[in-house]
């Protein structure tokens, strides 16, 4: 019966699991194990801030590091879907801060402890976001070998013995477990979930370089619409030189949008310092990277790119440093813009908070969720038994607006949600859950209600 309960980012054979890498689904199930999902999002949320910190530390003066952390508390940290959803955003920023916190501290005394938390960083990204993790974790890796190579200061036996070696004994451990994780979900230790799941549904690539699959056999029209009239005619759009253009032009904004709006973009007036910077030249190569890596992609959703999150607060506050000196002349006009940045980002927290207690939103309504099905859940889970939902759409419904989606296990859940495909094969939904009141709802009524499954015409 595992055609009843598809959906997005799901496999359902060889086995029922997420497409995406074991990361995140720790950190809810953390928080399950705590109480509600939320509160592992809560604290791997304040964990990354605070490595954050940490490493501007590592690279800026303490009092320096201490305010690019407070903005990105202020920004990222609080009010952003990165803390309050669940798309997982928190976690590899996370990684890619001890990732870039360990380079200079390496660099000056090679202590395990950082070499370890270096392969903790890198095996974060490989457990969220590998590719972008790859892209943003190889120049830092590039920089690391020709730092050992030149270096004179310590014995190479040494830089071996207290880097080299932990870290690939660490990465080794970690590199074997999702290999395991792999091998148990897919049956093969090479092949991820994610492979599976677009192999199975997706007709559109995900780098601009491939070329379109075979459009697979959909079981239901809401899937065909997502991966066909949704992702693939957007890909194929992007192949004319305007459609690519306006590709770009959609990511750059999105990401202006939501990493720097107008109060951080400010500081950017001070980037041509920036490039005369040599202690900059890593990080500015790693900023290469991730853009090079960012435009081969077909799309990049803002948490594409968390891996970089520290990386960008690292130029920002050297952007802002830079600004700064302009006044050493004598003149105010570089301390007074410094300041007026910390001045817009409090205002606007100001603003943020005050909307959402007038009940004013601020965000797309992707972020906020379906608030809808939330409200029905809070009604079935008032009910006493177990409930099966057996959910309908209309022909013209969105695909990003889902209500079919279960928990790890199935049948131990209070609430299943199933897709209605018609009364002569829902009817083994109804049989094997016997024991559970069926409903039925018709999610595309903008007053969508629980229904008795059988009081209403059949659906064919």
């Amino acid at each position: 019966m595992w055609i009843h309960f598809e959906s997005f980012h799901i496999i359902q054979h060889p086995t029922y699991m997420s497409m995406y890498p074991p990361g995140q689904g720790l950190v809810l199930a953390a928080g399950q194990i705590l109480g509600h999902p939320w509160v592992g999002q809560l604290l791997v949320t304040a964990l990354m801030c605070s490595a954050l910190c940490w490493m501007l530390q590592g690279w800026l003066p303490p009092r320096w590091a201490l305010l690019g952390a407070c903005l990105a508390v202020l920004r990222v940290g609080i009010l952003s879907y990165w803390m309050n959803s669940y798309f997982g955003a928190s976690l590899p920023a996370l990684g890619g801060a001890l990732v870039l916190g360990a380079l200079p501290r390496l660099k000056h005394k090679v202590h395990v402890a950082d070499a370890i938390l270096m392969a903790t960083g890198v095996a974060i990204l490989a457990n969220t976001r590998p590719y972008e993790g790859l892209v943003f974790s190889v120049p830092i890796a590039a920089a690391m070998l020709i730092w050992i190579v030149r270096q004179k200061t310590f014995p190479t036996s040494t830089v071996l013995r207290r880097v080299v070696l932990p870290v690939v004994l660490l990465l080794g451990v970690a590199g074997s477990a999702t290999s395991y994780y792999f091998w148990r979900v897919t049956g093969s230790a090479f092949v991820m979930p994610y492979t599976v799941n677009r192999q199975t549904y997706a007709v559109a690539p995900y780098f601009i370089w491939q070329k379109p699959r075979p459009e697979p056999v959909y079981h239901h029209a809401v899937m065909r619409n997502f991966y066909v009239d949704l992702e693939l005619r957007s890909f194929e759009s992007g192949e004319t030189v305007l459609g690519f253009r306006h590709r770009l032009s959609s990511k750059a904004f999105a990401l202006w949008v939501f990493y720097l709006g107008p109060a951080l973009t400010l500081p950017l007036l001070a980037f041509p310092r920036l490039l005369r910077d040599r202690k900059m030249r890593a990080p500015l190569c790693v900023l290469a990277a991730v853009t090079i890596g960012s435009l081969v992609e077909a799309w990049t959703g803002v948490h594409y790119v968390a891996p970089a999150l520290s990386l960008f607060y690292l130029l920002l506050m050297q952007c802002i440093r830079h600004l700064r000196l302009w006044g050493r002349r004598g003149q105010a006009m570089g301390q007074g813009l410094a300041r007026a940045v910390l001045v817009v980002c409090v205002s606007m927290v100001v603003l943020r908070v005050t909307a959402a207690v007038a009940g004013v939103p601020m965000e797309p309504p992707t972020w906020r969720g379906n608030l809808q099905r939330d409200a029905v859940i809070r009604e079935l889970q008032q009910m006493t038994g177990k409930q099966l939902v057996v959910v309908h759409y209309d022909p013209k419904h969105v695909p990003h607006v889902e209500w079919v989606y279960n928990r790890a296990d199935i049948g131990a859940s209070k609430i299943v949600w199933a897709r209605d495909m018609g009364d002569s094969q829902n009817q083994e939904l109804l049989v094997y859950f016997k024991d559970r009141r069926a409903w039925r709802i018709d999610a595309d009524d903008p007053a969508a209600k629980l229904e008795a499954y059988g009081t209403t015409p059949p659906v064919n």
